[in-house]
């Protein structure tokens, strides 16, 4: 005989209800008479089980996750390598660490040590941390659909040979990275064969080297994150269809520092963003069919620099205020489209008063071509001399590229 719908719901809530009843809860403390340790706890749980850990400084062996559990940190929980070996390593689907304290892995020139490793394994969530003074903070490695969420990892970094980056990924897609905090590591975030992700409200700040690094990894998004003072701001290398929105690029100075680095990016969009204070805004070099759309550059050196292998993008609405030099360029042929954007320098006019400006704008300044061949002329920036010869190459183009122009210029800022 079939069994009813109703016989079958009745069996299925049983044996949820059987399983939730199964689950344990573990408590490690420090307390007297609770000796047990993190490990022997978890050797003891079953998969489902929870790991409640309480306050106390716990120094053990690289702690070993090889079944799905919830690791709880209470305040004050704290784990610490002794500056001799990773704390965690994770090989199970479905592994929660949540709300500890980790720190002191000390560097190693053999392995990629963290504070959390995550390796081959799926949907996994790592969030509420704080990770202090580890080579690595959180490193996922052939680990797909994972979480990294809310963490605070501050570094201890000077030099990039000696550190590692404060979130890592390696062939890890369709990773979920929200909200977290990097400070002063090799790279805020790093990932390198990553697709199908998405970066969103993070903070990277003070990091040796950029403040997100990313290869070979396509289909990503990052949204609504901080990049500041980092040693060379944000690097997106040989990728395609990547969606960078609403991000801020701030107070990346140096001389071989950018807001944001472009190299061989394909079919992209960026808008939205704001470029304030840094060396360069966007340096480009053969991005191809990319939407530069409703960006503000501020007060950088260079708002764009822009390779001649560089073809096929538009950049469009964009804000261009206050910036030493708006574009340079190394090429004397443009093939890419620049209109309806805002010149703070454009000084045109507008007799039908549609907003936009009656003569093209020319963002090239002859000056720019000139630092960029011998940069010690930027000395003579703000002489007379310089002013004569940039407005002279604006009436008579024979250096810079005549067809690189706004042929809209907008006579007021896009809100």
């Amino acid at each position: 005989m079939i069994p009813s719908i109703k016989h079958i719901g009745l069996t299925f809530t049983f044996l949820c209800s059987s399983l939730l009843a199964e689950a344990k809860v573990w408590t490690v403390s420090q307390q007297a008479g609770k000796g047990t340790s993190i490990q022997q706890a978890i050797d003891k749980a079953e998969a489902g089980d929870t790991i409640t850990i309480k306050e106390g400084v716990y120094r053990e062996s690289t702690i070993q996750v090889n079944k799905k559990l919830l690791i709880r940190g209470e305040k004050g929980a704290v784990l610490d390598g002794q500056g001799q070996h990773e704390i965690i390593t994770i090989t199970a689907d479905g592994v929660v660490v949540q709300g500890l304290t980790l720190q002191n892995t000390g560097m190693s020139y053999m392995e990629d040590r963290a504070a959390i490793n995550i390796s081959k394994s799926r949907l996994c969530t790592i969030k509420d941390n704080v990770i202090k003074n580890t080579f690595f903070g959180i490193y996922l490695e052939e680990s797909h659909n994972n979480r990294i969420l809310n963490n605070k990892i501050y570094g201890e970094a000077e030099m990039e040979a000696n550190s590692g980056n404060a979130i890592h990924l390696w062939y890890s897609d369709t990773a979920t990275i929200v909200g977290n905090q990097a400070f002063n590591h090799r790279d805020g975030i790093y990932l390198e064969f990553v697709n199908n992700s998405r970066i969103e409200n993070n903070i990277s700040r003070g990091n040796v080297r950029y403040g997100l690094h990313f290869m070979f990894s396509d289909h990503n998004q990052y949204i609504r994150n901080t990049f500041e003072e980092n040693g060379a701001g944000v690097a997106v290398m040989f990728s395609r269809e990547i969606i960078m929105e609403h991000n801020k690029f701030l107070h990346n100075w140096g001389t071989a520092s950018y807001g944001l680095l472009l190299k061989e990016i394909y079919d992209s969009k960026i808008e939205n963003n704001t470029f304030d204070q840094n060396t360069v805004g966007i340096y480009a070099e053969s991005i191809t069919r990319c939407h530069v759309f409703s960006n503000t550059f501020s007060r950088n050196g260079w708002a764009l620099r822009m390779s001649g292998s560089s073809m096929d993008n538009v950049f469009k609405k964009n804000n261009f205020m206050s910036n030493t030099f708006d574009i340079s360029t190394n090429a004397r042929e443009n093939h890419n489209v620049y209109s309806q954007n805002y010149w703070s320098e454009y000084s045109g006019y507008d007799l039908d008063r549609d907003g936009k400006g009656d003569v093209p704008y020319r963002p090239v300044k002859l000056f720019s071509y000139v630092v960029s061949e011998v940069d010690a002329s930027a000395l003579l920036l703000r002489s007379f001399f310089i002013d004569v010869l940039n407005y002279a190459e604006k009436i008579v183009p024979s250096l810079t590229p005549a067809t690189l122009l706004d042929d809209q210029p907008l006579m007021k800022p896009v809100l």
